[in-house]
Order: structure tokens, then sequence, then C-alpha cells
């Protein structure tokens, strides 16, 4: 017997509806804060192909009664108003994406037709006037308040009508009353330096105006909203583009304000893989992809010094009181992304930092940029950067592999800034041996001038001068001193965590090796093919975290001592390239090695970090090497002095600068954007342990490394 199967009821539908409380709602919502609701006001007249859009507040000095927003765009007839005015979150944009009013073709920047919330945030009344070419003008009206008393939506409406006595050119007025805060002086001057952030603020855009006025501030007439003269002159700049397949082109420019201090200008290239490897701190593996998913775009940073000095430098040229500066900088600071010529993100203060450069500054304070130093602007297009899409609240770009290679390569783009900016501010002192340091601190040239004046029958006062020459030679070698040892403090830091982790290594691998010794017989025994093979495995990668362990080895043990071990050279260099494997593979990297095998009086794990920091800094400016081949090629020969080897590393890379041939091995310095400037200190002080000397030349292309160790004794 079967049992019927049962009969589902008939469905109902029930059709979705919204509550007109989604006007408030949204509007709260979705629009971080009031000048964030009129600058999206702006940016509807910007979308209507506006070409001056002038912002009032109507009221006297101490009540604002109505806030009104002009453009000069195409205007809305009738039906647009019905079909898509009236429509929350409209499509039409999306649908029509360029423009073709006063100001010729423009691509529109919103597209989510949310816009119009922003008017419900700021007031409870709305009034529009708009006209379109050859058409009536039209008024609107609506209450936002008595639209959320009502229990649905399609009860709701606003009112229309025909004016004769309106606006005689196409172009909209909204006038926005009842508004729920007050627009003091401070919040009127913040609203004016946010809007001179809505178009690029020196991409030479000239079909789009603004002009705000409000008697809060004193304003009789409306004002030009525009930035300050000398933010359009930067004492650090850097400009260029990245193409589709992620290479960097870019200037580098330092224009001093000061007399007697000569401007520099530099180019700057980055490949793909570069970026790839600088923002993850590797280098071996490349990009899950030929070229980056966000596509080209075009940027332009500028930094000026913020400290007492710096400020006093840019009031005194520009004649402009310190504090003005300090505004005007922190009024545009941050990275701005402008699509099709009109502000996408940051809008709100609480956004400006969407780079992450504040919390990166931390690890390098006085060489890398904070947010509040930078004025910097990154041009995108709808049509090149479909993935780079601003979320509803219009205050970021939605999360995804195109914004995060957007960010790896701005990131970079940073990294360089930072290096080219270091250098015009660096002085001579800093880039002395430690040694000549403790020179200059050293009393016995203070002691030898002082005795040869007693010698000549001096007075006691004439010695005063030499006293305090030297004084504040001292001083200034104690300074530099102090902030070098900030860096070597960082070896001491690396020491401890490696200390740690060898502890860890051995501490686990101990266990683990001793149970693989017991299993090791009994599988035997058993005779499983499938577990000894994987019992191998084991076996294998249980020595290669004691290999780690061992490189760590030197760093970490306080009571290490060396020479106790050898190595054989060629060997070591054979193992390092091995680690390196996947990168030299990936960029087709032909690496000579020599057949000989020398040994040495040098401890393989410390021999290892010398070799990778060489192969590691090869590998990476290898990496944006297009136009030749890619080589690394080791050399050993007998040094010039008895029981000694040299060893020479070349590659065929971009080369080194001849400025920068004796200043790579000092601590902090690096040209690798995302680098801290240590690979070298460390890799040239353990040679130097050994009584060795690290150098480079300038010979054709490329870089090329020397050093010299002790030959083993057996």
């Amino acid at each position: 017997m079967t049992t019927a199967a049962p009969v589902a009821a008939p469905a109902t539908r029930i059709p979705f509806r919204f509550h007109p409380r989604v006007f408030a709602a949204l509007g709260a919502d979705l629009v971080t804060n009031d000048v964030v609701a009129v600058m999206e006001l702006v940016k509807n007249a910007y979308d209507a192909g506006a070409r001056t859009v002038t912002v009032r507040f109507g009221g006297d000095s101490a009540t604002t009664e109505y806030l009104e927003i002009e453009d000069d765009g195409c205007g809305m007839s009738r039906e647009i108003i019905e079909d898509v005015w009236c429509v929350v979150a409209t499509p039409y944009k999306a649908d029509h994406p360029n423009i073709h009013g006063g100001s010729g073709h423009r691509r529109v920047s919103g597209e989510k037709g949310l816009g119009r919330l922003s008017a419900a945030r700021l007031g409870d009344v709305f009034h529009m006037l708009t006209r379109a070419r050859r058409g009536p003008c039209w008024e609107v009206n609506v209450r936002w308040s008595s639209l959320t008393r009502l229990t649905d939506l399609s009860e709701g409406a606003v009112e229309l009508r025909q004016r004769e006595d309106g606006l005689r050119a196409s172009g909209t007025r909204i006038r926005v009353g009842a508004l729920k805060q007050k627009w003091t002086a401070a919040r009127v001057d913040d609203l004016r330096s946010n809007l001179a952030r809505l178009v690029p603020p020196f991409s030479g855009v000239e079909d789009f105006t603004l002009f705000l006025s409000s008697p809060a501030v004193g304003d009789t007439a409306p004002l030009r909203v525009e930035p300050d003269e000398f933010l359009t002159k930067p004492k650090y700049c850097i400009a260029g583009s990245v193409n589709q397949e992620g290479d960097t082109v870019a200037s580098y420019r330092f224009a001093p304000l000061s007399k007697g201090v000569e401007s520099r200008e530099n180019e700057i290239r980055l490949g793909w893989a570069q970026v790839w490897n600088g923002t993850n701190d590797r280098t071996g593996g490349g990009p899950p992809a030929d070229f980056p998913r966000c596509g080209p775009f075009a940027f332009e940073l500028r930094a000026w010094d913020i400290n007492r000095d710096g400020t006093e430098e840019i009031a005194g040229r520009f004649e402009l009181p310190k504090g003005r500066i300090r505004q005007a900088i922190r009024a545009h600071n941050g990275i701005a992304v402008y699509r099709d010529g009109i502000l996408v993100m940051p809008k709100s203060e609480k956004a400006r930092d969407w780079l992450g450069l504040d919390l990166r500054r931390v690890s390098k304070v006085g060489i890398r940029l904070s947010t509040n130093q930078i004025v910097g602007y990154v041009a995108i297009t709808s049509d090149d950067n479909p993935d780079l899409r601003d979320t509803s609240d219009r205050e970021k770009l939605t999360a995804g592999v195109a914004l995060t290679d957007f960010e790896r390569i701005l990131q970079t783009i940073v990294g360089a800034f930072e290096i080219e900016r270091d250098r015009d501010r660096s002085r001579p002192e800093q880039e002395k041996p430690m040694t000549a340091l403790f020179e200059d601190v050293s009393p016995e040239p203070l002691v030898r001038r002082v005795q040869a004046l007693a010698r000549q029958g001096a007075e006691a006062a004439a010695a005063v001068p030499v006293v305090v020459a030297h004084a504040e030679k001292s001083t200034k070698a104690i300074r530099t001193i102090q902030s070098r040892l900030v860096y070597y403090s960082r070896l001491a830091t690396v020491g401890t965590i490696a200390e740690m982790l060898v502890h860890e290594i051995r501490n686990q691998t101990t266990v683990i090796a001793r149970f693989l010794i017991t299993m090791k017989d009994r599988l035997a025994r058993a005779r499983i093919e499938r577990l000894t093979t994987q019992h191998g495995r084991a076996e294998r990668a249980v020595s290669a975290l004691e290999s780690l362990a061992d490189r760590f080895a030197p760093l970490a043990s306080r009571s290490y001592r060396r020479g106790r071990r050898g190595s054989i050279l060629e060997d070591r260099i054979r193992e390092c390239l091995e680690l390196r494997r996947e990168g030299i593979r990936r960029l087709r990297i032909q690496c000579v090695v020599p057949e000989t095998r020398t040994a040495v009086a040098v401890d393989p794990s410390e021999l290892d970090a010398v070799l990778l920091n060489l192969v590691t800094n090869s590998l990476y400016w290898l990496s944006g090497v297009k136009d030749r081949p890619r080589t690394i090629a080791f050399s050993v020969a007998a040094g010039t002095q008895n029981g000694r080897v040299e060893v020479r590393v070349e590659d065929s890379g971009p080369g080194i600068a001849d400025a920068d041939l004796e200043r790579v091995f000092l601590p902090g310095v690096t040209r690798r954007p995302g680098g801290i400037g240590m690979g070298l200190t460390v890799a040239s002080e353990l040679v130097a342990a050994y009584d060795g000397r690290m150098a480079t030349v300038s010979e054709g292309t490329g870089a090329t490394f020397f050093f010299d160790l002790p030959k083993s004794k057996e």
C-alpha cells in the first residue's frame, strides 16, 4: 500500500513595501555627516553638467535659516522629476553614464540614486526650482517629516507645479530649510576646506567652479572655493602614472623654499613584480596575476615638512600665519581618489588614512610620511577601473582583489616618495661612518689645539672660541649617534625575537624527532610503504626546521662564538640560491656559481645571512628589468691579503647611483620602497666581524658587491 504525497497549499504572493521612514533612516545612515551631505548635493550638480555651483547659507550671523545650492547644469524636465528624481535608488545614472551639458562631455560620478537623501539629512523642508533647456521651470516641495508619519511609501507624494517666475536659464536651485544643525563659522570653514577637495586641487580642472557664502563668516558675496597657493608649490612632489601592466613611471621633484639649496629631480620606475615583492616583504614567489586587477591610473603626491622649522619656512615664503598653513594641510591631507574628475573618497576626517600610512609610520618614524604631511590625488576612470567601486556611505572602496592591488601599488609609490624625500632631508654628518662620528666627540683634537695656543702664549680667552666650536661639533655628533643607535636597537630586538624563535623550534623539534625515531623501527617491521614515505617527509620537515634554527642562532645566542664551524663557500651560495629558487625560476634569472670548493672560516648561518641579503636585493631589482637578460654571477678569487678570499657578486639590474655607493651600507638607507635599510648594514657588519670589508663599485650596468673572508686553516 502506497501513501499519497501531501498536497502543498497554494503560495501567497506578498509584495515588498517600504516604510516612508526610509528617507530619514537612509539619509542618516548612508551619509556620514552634514559636510558629506552638502558635498553629495554638489556632486549631483557636477553630474548635471554644471560649470558653476554656488552654496549659500541664508539668515543672519546668529541664525542659519536655510542652505541653498544653485547650479547652471542641464536641469530637469517633468519626466525626469517623475521617473528619476522621485524614484529612490534609481539606476538612471548607471544607464546614462555620460552627460552632455554646459561643460561639454562629462562622466557622471554617482550611480546609486541615493544623493537626494542628503537633503533629508540636512533639514526637514526641501524646495527645488529646476529647468531643462528649452523647457519650463518646475517647482518641487517636500517636507520629509510629513512623509515619515505615513504608513506606506505609496501614500507619499511631492508637490510639483510649473513656475513662470522661476529660473530663466537651465539649471537647478535647491533650498533646504528647517536645518537640523546650526552652521557655525567653524563648520562653514570646514565645509569650505572640504569643498576645495571636491575636484583635484592641482590637476588643472577648469570647467567646474565652486562658490560659497555665509553670514556666519561675514561673507557679503560668494567667494570662490580654492586651495591656498602654497599647496600648489610643494617642497616635495612625485607625479606619474601606472599602466595596465602595473608598471609605474614617475617623476620626483625637490623644490626647496629657502635660497642656497639646490633643487633636484629624479625618474622612478617600478614594475608590478617589484610592487608585489615589496608589499609582501618577500622575494621569490611572484604575484598571482601577470598584471594588477585594478586597472591603470594617474597620481600626484605632495608633501611638506610640518615641524616648527618647516612651517616657519612656508610662512616666510608665502607670507602666511603658521596656523593657516597647518589648517590648510589638515583640510586637504591624505590621498584622495577621484573618479572621472570628481572626489570619490575620502570625504570625512575619519576616513583620511584609508591607506594605513599612520600605522606603517610607527615602524620607521622620521622617514615615513604620515597622513597629515601628504596632499595627494589619484585619478581613476569608470572605464579603466570598473572594479573600484565606492561603498554606499561614499567613504571607501568596496573590498576585493582590485582594491588590494590598488593599495599595494599606492603603498609602493609612497615608499619610493619617502626614500627620495629622505635623501633631500638628510644632513652630511648623518652619513658619516660610525667611527668618524666618535672621532668628532673625542677630546684629543680639542686638547691639542688648546695646548698649541698655550705654547704660543695666548690668553685664556683665546681658547673660548676653540672650545665652543668643538662643543658644537660634539653636540651634532652626539645627536647623530643617538639617532643611529635607534636603528641598531632594532637589531637587539631582532636578536630577542630570534632567541625566542630558536628556543621554541628546538623544543618542538626535539619532541617530534623522538616520536619519529620510535615510529621508524615499527614502520620498518610493519613494511607499510605509504606510512614509511610520510615518515620520510616528516623527518625532512624536522631537518628543515632545525636548519632554520641554525640560521637564527648567531642572532639569538649571546654566548655564540665564531670560528667553531667553517663553510664551503660555493656550497653555501648554491644553498642560498635554492632558497630563492621560485623567484629565480619565475624571473628566468641565469645564476653563475664557480665550480671550485673554497673552505672559509665563517659560520654557515652567518655566511648565509650575508649571501641571502645580496641575493634578495638582486632579485628585487632584477624583477623590474625587461630590456636585457637577468643574471646573478658569483666569482671567488684570492684576496689581497694572505689567508683571505674575495667574493664578488654581480647582477644585471639597474645598478647603484654613484652618490649611493657608500651610503647603501648605512643603517636606514634604502632605495627599496617599504624596506627598512638594515639588510646591507647587517651583511657588512657580519663581514666586518671576520675582519673583512664589504663594498660596491659602479661598473657598467647592474650592481656589483665584493667582500673578503678568512680562509680555513685546515
